[in-house]
């Protein structure tokens, strides 16, 4: 069993929220292994330490676990238009360098949640479009589920800060992809969203955020804050020396944490590029097939998930 080893607080927290058991670990991985190799329709990475940021995501819920690898890799199949962004795509060094999104190295404790910055309005739209940004994102995204212990097991909290959103930026996502990027978030990924806060609001967020919150569980929608222009109201929530020295803070700058993300992609550049063969195969799914209508609906109503 390949795994690296939690640290001593992250193995307490794992423990005591996820209901971890270390030595339950080896025989619920092979469970897992076991029943996707019984799978005629999924065509998974099988590597340890990639599944057990599933049962992690899950709580250790079997069951749970089995159906969020199954719409991870279902969503690969059926939502194409979301993973057309490839690993080598040049596109990914200039969003990074537009530093309109940096995970922070440091959190607030040793079990912290990662604290994660997007800043979409510092891209141009024209050059660079949200499907993009997606994409971009998607690859960070995939590097944490396997190096980061405190994403996997702490969660992430995100800033979202508005200031330089257009029109331009936000024509670009429809409802229905809006609804699909937020299922592939939600309900697909083993990350748990521990808190989202919005800063710099333009006046015409206020609908998105609603449209937002329709498509969102419970749990997520009490998570979710508006705080506009009030840093105060923030700092309530993540302390300031946390942050970018571009917002007054002690955790670096944005361009340093955009430089290793950079060099973090080169570095998985062959793992990328392989991960991308891994989906499902509809046509062998046992029972009815998986279609992008049959999940979503003809106008895109899709058939809420309550994962945690």
């Amino acid at each position: 069993m390949s795994i690296r080893p939690l640290t001593p607080e992250l193995a307490a927290k794992a423990q005591k929220e996820l209901n971890e058991d270390p030595k339950r670990i080896p025989s619920d991985l092979e469970h897992i292994k076991d029943w996707l190799a019984k799978q005629p329709h999924i065509y998974a990475r099988t590597d340890d330490q990639w599944l057990i940021a599933f049962l992690r995501g899950c709580k250790y819920s079997l069951e749970r676990t089995k159906e969020k690898l199954d719409l991870y890799y279902t969503l690969r199949t059926i939502t194409p238009e979301l993973y057309t962004f490839k690993p080598d795509n040049p596109k990914f060094d200039e969003f990074m360098d537009s530093g309109a999104y940096v995970l922070m190295p440091k959190t607030e404790t040793p079990d912290s949640p990662r604290l994660a910055i997007m800043r979409n309005g510092m891209v141009d739209p024209e050059r660079i479009t949200m499907i993009d940004v997606f994409g971009a994102m998607l690859i960070i995204q995939k590097i944490v589920m396997l190096e980061d212990d405190n994403s996997v097991v702490s969660g992430i909290k995100f800033i979202c800060d508005l200031e330089g959103i257009t029109m331009a930026h936000m024509l670009q996502i429809t409802p229905n992809m809006m609804k699909k990027m937020s299922v592939q978030s939600q309900d697909a990924v083993p990350l748990r969203m521990k808190g989202a806060h919005y800063i710099n609001c333009p006046a015409a967020f206020e609908k998105i955020i609603n449209l937002m919150k329709t498509m969102l569980n419970e749990k997520n929608k009490s998570r979710l804050y508006v705080h506009g222009k009030n840093y105060d109201a923030l700092y309530q929530h993540i302390p300031k020396h946390l942050l970018p020295a571009e917002y007054g803070g002690e955790g670096g700058s944005i361009k340093e944490i955009a430089d290793y993300w950079k060099a973090k992609r080169r570095q998985y550049s062959s793992w990328l590029e392989e991960d991308m063969k891994y989906k499902t195969d509809e046509s062998k799914r046992p029972g009815k097939p998986k279609t992008a209508e049959s999940m979503f609906g003809i106008e895109g109503s899709f058939r809420q998930l309550e994962f945690d």
